[in-house]
């Protein structure tokens, strides 16, 4: 019989992607497999960087917040290079936010892409670089400039609605929050920083060209000038 207490509390601390890296649909579906003796934690890329978090079946490093990531890792990406803040998903937002150039910004009237479409892209070139499909949904679009904001997402929402694919794109920018840091932010600065959602856990860098200061001390950001390594 399926404890379901037990798999609902497993599911909790996995990251909630639904990435299918794992080799199940679902995280949920993740955690019912372990719980039926069929797979492993190890097998989540987001708990294997942390040989600690898959020992104690501690919550996902990558996307638990509150977790204290930086501290945890030691300030050092899954290819233990140094990073200086975690940029975090902006409140309300269902995913990483992202400006994106695709590499034929015709595509964007061709397409007819709109608010609320479900859409897919892979970062190429000099601006990023990330072998990972990214997988999300339009929350903004510049058809005259061909220019496209998204949140990025996992690929589930893509593979049970359809979507567009946008082929590759440049990534412009990113917005989101600082919650940890071990260095001072300021406008006008290139930091190394870890998209705390990231699949493969790399360090990306960036320069601070907005910033501002929130009342609990976090600081809201757009990052442009983007590469990862």
């Amino acid at each position: 019989m399926k404890n379901e207490n037990r798999i609902s509390e497993m599911t909790g601390k996995l990251p909630k992607l639904d990435c299918g890296a794992c080799g199940y649909k679902t995280c949920q579906d993740f955690a019912l497999g372990i719980e039926e003796g069929k797979t492993d934690w190890k097998h989540c890329i987001h708990l294997a960087i942390s040989d600690t978090a898959v020992a104690d079946h501690s919550s996902c490093l990558s996307c638990s917040p509150g977790t204290g990531l930086g501290e945890k890792l030691d300030w050092k990406d899954s290819l233990k290079r140094e990073f200086d803040f975690i940029l975090d998903v902006l409140d309300g937002e269902p995913g990483p936010k992202e400006t994106i150039l695709p590499y034929n910004p015709a595509l964007v009237k061709e397409l007819g892409v709109k608010k609320g479409d479900v859409m897919i892209g892979r970062p190429m070139g000099m601006s990023c670089g990330c072998p990972v499909t990214h997988c999300g949904v339009v929350s903004g679009v510049d058809a005259r400039n061909g220019v496209i904001q998204w949140n990025v997402t996992g690929p589930l929402r893509p593979r049970s609605e359809g979507f567009i694919d946008i082929g590759y794109y440049v990534s412009q920018a990113y917005e989101g929050i600082i919650q940890e840091s071990r260095e001072k932010i300021e406008l006008g600065r290139r930091y190394w920083f870890l998209p705390r959602r990231c699949m493969l856990q790399w360090r990306h860098s960036g320069l601070v060209n907005s910033v501002t200061r929130l009342k609990d001390g976090s600081y809201k950001v757009r990052i442009e000038g983007l590469l990862i390594g």
